[in-house]
């Protein structure tokens, strides 16, 4: 069965607000994005553990909303935003702190999953103190190294089984739209694409069907999950992986 491997953004676009409100956006190298998040969420005095699973956790927060193209599936131009109420903090321009800059040097090709799972982890977190989530706690994290806990065993204490993968690929962001329209009896890796990314989408919205083997063949059952998801957004019902502007599915 083809799968989709995610992998590491050359370039990351951030939205400098929340995703409705007017406001400009940023591209920025992904390994400089996550030295932002990083030296705005975190202290450099940490100790080296907390700081390692902080860091591999901003990674796959941000590979997730890449993977599923969160905010593109939803007609958005950007892959992320700026503000904690939706993801993760970046102040354009700040300054980045030596110790967190070495270690996003080193780990930002790595990310965690769930055990069985292809897509990065959508690892919430929070400060632990004034705000708390079912997620990492960044203020536990730094009592857990203080106890002796590695970056791997933090984090597993905070999201349950989950794994590193190591050395992602690093390649040129690209959304899953190929460029031509998809219908029944296309077929290729473009189809599998559309099919991983319809399969996310119904995590969401279960009235779309998700489809068991994705093969990268664009049957009646990958038409019917196209057709729902066209009617759940408004668009014309017409089985078609398009453009906006021919009527179709968005990218």
């Amino acid at each position: 069965m083809p799968v989709i491997f995610p992998y590491i953004p050359r370039t990351i676009t951030v939205h400098l607000g929340a995703p409705d409100q007017a406001a400009e956006n940023v591209t920025v190298s992904f390994p400089d994005y996550v030295k932002n998040v990083a030296s705005s969420e975190i202290y450099p005095t940490w100790e080296p553990a907390a700081i390692r699973a902080n860091v591999l956790a901003i990674v796959s927060f941000a590979l997730n909303r890449v993977y599923t193209e969160f905010y593109p599936s939803r007609g958005y131009d950007f892959q992320i935003t700026s503000t904690t109420a939706y993801d993760q903090k970046f102040i354009r321009g700040r300054d980045i702190f030596q110790p967190i800059s070495q270690v996003v040097d080193e780990f930002f090709d790595d990310y965690i999953r769930r055990v069985g799972f292809v897509e990065p982890l959508s690892a919430k977190f929070c400060n632990g103190t004034t705000v708390t989530c079912d997620g990492l706690s960044q203020w536990g994290s730094q009592n857990l190294a203080r106890q002796g806990y590695s970056a791997p065993e933090i984090l597993n204490s905070y999201y349950g089984n989950v794994e590193i993968v190591p050395n992602a690929p690093v390649r040129s962001p690209s959304p899953s739209y190929p460029g031509t329209p998809l219908r029944r009896g296309s077929q290729g890796s473009d189809v599998t694409v559309i099919q991983v990314a319809l399969n996310r989408i119904a995590q969401n919205y279960p009235a779309i069907p998700r489809l068991d083997s994705v093969d990268g063949i664009f049957g009646p059952r990958t038409e019917a999950a196209v057709q729902r998801f066209q009617e759940i957004f408004g668009l014309s019902p017409d089985g078609i992986v398009g453009t906006p502007s021919s009527g179709c599915t968005p990218p």
